[in-house]
């Protein structure tokens, strides 16, 4: 039988009662997570207008989130949405089975920027960490873009991730934090010294951000083809080190080749899973009718979440960067009374006094 454990070894970590269901419903029976996302509204739209030479209606992204949330869904343990287009009609459409845990971004798609031209984040209109909660998701996801040296839109993007933290710890769900490297002042995309400080911002930004979170997002720590594999590993390495919480890895859209030896470097290194989205569909967009998309997200991109997935169990489960086994977990027991004291309860916490007459049944 298993040692007996005090459940507030779990609460002085930060895994309370509603965080600690939240991350059991996202992840793999073992304890890594095979996420899959479907919330880039974005991109969507460009990769919809960019197929059909017209702008998207509101139905037919609707109806491409449902599809790919049809295909991938029973093959992964949680599915990233957004509330605008996907949330909604995705559960209404029954189109995610029970078993996989559903995500829901809280920001903006799009954030306002500074005048060096650096994003800085915002709550989706009408949205909010109450509302993911109210209506039955499993974890909120926070976009917050940042670089660490850009100190108006880092200081902006700190305290917002702060803010949404604290509101998860308020309604207790759960937290994946999503911090983005990003091109400022004059830079582009390719610009060199954007390339040259990606890997260092990605892993000082973990070493900022990620104690404000239950699960931190990473993006990869450098650039194929740029950096030597050994570099790469040596970053992921750092990385894993710095990161208080577990983590897991963003696709940021490169092709799903790259994105496959970029989850095998990472599950190496002591990643406990991945959040990807473009790498597994983004050519779905590329076909023009309904028919031919949903042949292709029922078929290769159902083959991508399968063949990454047995990638992804090999990696560390997410209780064993707490220092835990799963039989630790199975000891874990609550003390009589817990129920009153929970959430600000009115159960006097010494070990006599007056009490809430229901903490005891």
């Amino acid at each position: 039988m298993s040692s007996v454990h005090s459940v507030t070894r779990l609460q002085g970590l930060g895994l309370t009662p509603g965080k600690l269901r939240g991350l059991q419903r996202i992840s793999n029976a073992n304890g890594t997570l095979t996420m899959v996302a479907t919330d880039q509204n974005s991109s969507m739209m460009s990769m919809m207008k960019k197929a059909t030479g017209k702008e998207a209606t509101y139905a037919e992204i609707s109806d491409a989130k449902v599809m790919l949330s049809r295909a991938l869904s029973p093959h992964c343990s949680g599915l990233l949405v957004d509330g605008y287009y996907g949330y909604w009609s995705t559960v209404a459409a029954n189109a995610v089975p029970s078993s996989t845990g559903l995500l829901i971004r809280v920001e903006k798609s799009g954030a306002s920027k500074n005048a060096v031209n650096a994003p800085c984040g915002e709550v989706e209109p009408g949205w909010g960490v109450h509302k993911i909660k109210q209506c039955g998701a499993d974890a909120v996801k926070l976009l917050a873009q940042f670089e660490p040296e850009e100190f108006d839109s880092a200081e902006r993007n700190f305290e917002f991730t702060k803010q949404i933290y604290n509101a998860c710890i308020q309604h207790d769900i759960l937290f994946l934090l999503e911090p983005i490297h990003f091109a400022y002042n004059a830079e582009v995309d390719s610009s060199p010294s954007k390339l040259a400080r990606k890997a260092k911002t990605v892993i000082d930004s973990a070493r900022i951000l990620s104690r404000y979170c239950d699960i931190y997002k990473s993006e990869f720590p450098g650039t194929m083809g740029v950096e030597s594999d050994a570099q790469l590993l040596d970053n992921l390495k750092k990385l894993n080190d710095v990161c208080v919480k577990p983590w897991v890895l963003l696709s940021a859209g490169v092709d799903y080749d790259q994105y496959k030896k970029q989850v095998e470097m990472a599950m190496k290194a002591g990643a406990s899973g991945i959040l990807g989205g473009r790498a597994f569909w983004k050519e779905f967009f590329t076909f023009t009718t309904p028919a031919e998309r949903q042949k292709f997200a029922e078929t290769e991109c159902v083959r991508r979440v399968k063949e990454t997935d047995a990638i992804v169990r090999t990696g560390t489960p997410w209780f064993q960067k707490y220092g835990y086994t799963m039989e630790d977990l199975h000891g874990m027991r609550a003390a009589e009374g817990w129920h009153a004291r929970y959430a600000g309860g009115t159960a006097s916490t010494g070990a006599k006094g007056p009490s809430d007459p229901n903490s005891v049944y």
